[in-house]
């Protein structure tokens, strides 16, 4: 990797400097869209105590929940968990702290960290556990409750459907979901993708994140499973 060009090959390259304790932000909604390679690396390395914010932790065996195999994540950052039985087994043991957020307050926890904001005010969650501890304002007579913008992960982990050679980036339909955003949080962005080009070969219109916020680039195969299969009898 030299100059502008982000490009890296092999996955050892793509996390280096991973270390344990480090806090992640890793792209996905269920299986679709997430960084499968990455995670396995991970998993690979060995590395843990980690606390990941992510909207969910895969299924067992597969994305993120194969890092629970080894008890390799510390704490969960999510809004949805119901896909793991390794991961309830763990929370209700105690062996994993878990932090459960509305998705949307997640997503703009996340959105916020990457645009430099330090926090929002928002009526979800007012009346709950989700307030206690937080301060609250009015707004027209209503209650909203103070929200903290996620601190700049160490790594964030993105797939995308095709980058050009300077990390620009373009994700393909509900494949975009959190990675456009963890892409922008990170202090190291690390993305693969199913196709790498030539600089100056994706039309800028329809370029979803700029390479300025990409600090590693990967070519992978996946697997593109499918979460729950449901087809007629």
């Amino acid at each position: 990797m030299s100059g502008f060009n982000k490009v890296v090959k092999t996955y050892d390259e793509a996390l280096e400097g991973l270390r344990d304790n480090s806090f992640l932000m890793v792209g996905g909604f269920g299986l679709c869209g997430i960084p499968e390679n990455l995670i396995q690396k991970i998993y690979d390395k060995g590395v843990s105590g980690l606390t990941i914010v992510s909207n969910n932790a895969g299924v067992d065996g597969f994305g993120l929940g194969i890092l629970l195999e080894k008890k390799q994540v510390k704490k969960m950052i999510s809004s949805y968990v119901g896909e793991n039985a390794l991961f309830e087994k763990q929370v209700l043991s105690g062996e994993l702290e878990l932090e459960l957020t509305p998705q949307g307050t997640l997503a703009e926890k996340i959105r916020a960290a990457g645009a430099g904001i330090p926090g929002f005010f928002t009526a979800t969650g007012y009346g709950t556990v989700v307030a206690q501890g937080k301060d609250v304002k009015m707004f027209d007579g209503r209650p909203y409750i103070l929200e903290k913008a996620f601190p700049k992960a160490d790594f964030s982990l993105v797939k995308a459907w095709k980058a050009d050679t300077f990390g620009n980036l373009i994700f393909r339909k509900t494949a975009a979901n959190f990675n456009p955003m963890i892409a922008m949080a990170g202090k190291i962005t690390v993305v693969e993708v199913e196709e790498i080009v030539e600089a100056g070969e994706l039309d800028p219109n329809f370029i979803h994140v700029p390479g300025i916020y990409v600090d590693r680039l990967i070519q992978g195969n996946f697997q593109k499973r499918i979460e729950q299969r449901t087809i007629k009898k």
